[in-house]
């Protein structure tokens, strides 16, 4: 066997071993500096007046603090929840607590909304 061939068997034997750790859905959000992202960096938040696995942010709430929303096959992971709105959509929670990003931050890593509300909207962090 040439080492061509062999090379084309590895090769073929690692893309073949990674293809199911590839078939599970990535995380909906990620950790930078010990809080929740989206995947594209902006800053997660929780608000203290919804209830685990219900969000009480509607109509106005709901476009100065965007739900963090899931796909129609999204599936539940380990502390990742997805629940259903009022409006049928569905929605991000880790702990059963929804996620929201803040229209006011504007760039990676702005954290604006931190505290907003009399501390009721506080950035997301991991339990």
């Amino acid at each position: 066997m040439t080492q061509y061939t062999q090379s084309l068997k590895a090769l073929m034997l690692a893309t073949a071993l990674s293809l199911p750790a590839m078939a599970f859905a990535a995380e909906p959000a990620m950790m930078k500096g010990g809080m929740f992202t989206d995947h594209k960096g902006m800053t997660l938040y929780t608000f203290a007046k919804d209830s685990a696995g219900k969000s009480v942010c509607y109509d106005k709430c709901a476009t100065n603090w965007p739900p963090l929303m899931a796909a129609a096959g999204d599936k539940p992971m380990g502390d990742w929840t997805v629940i259903k709105r009022d409006d049928g959509s569905m929605q991000w929670a880790y702990d059963g607590m929804p996620l929201y990003t803040f229209v006011m931050d504007k760039a990676v890593g702005d954290k604006t909304g931190d505290g907003k509300m009399d501390g009721a909207w506080k950035v997301a962090k991991a339990k």
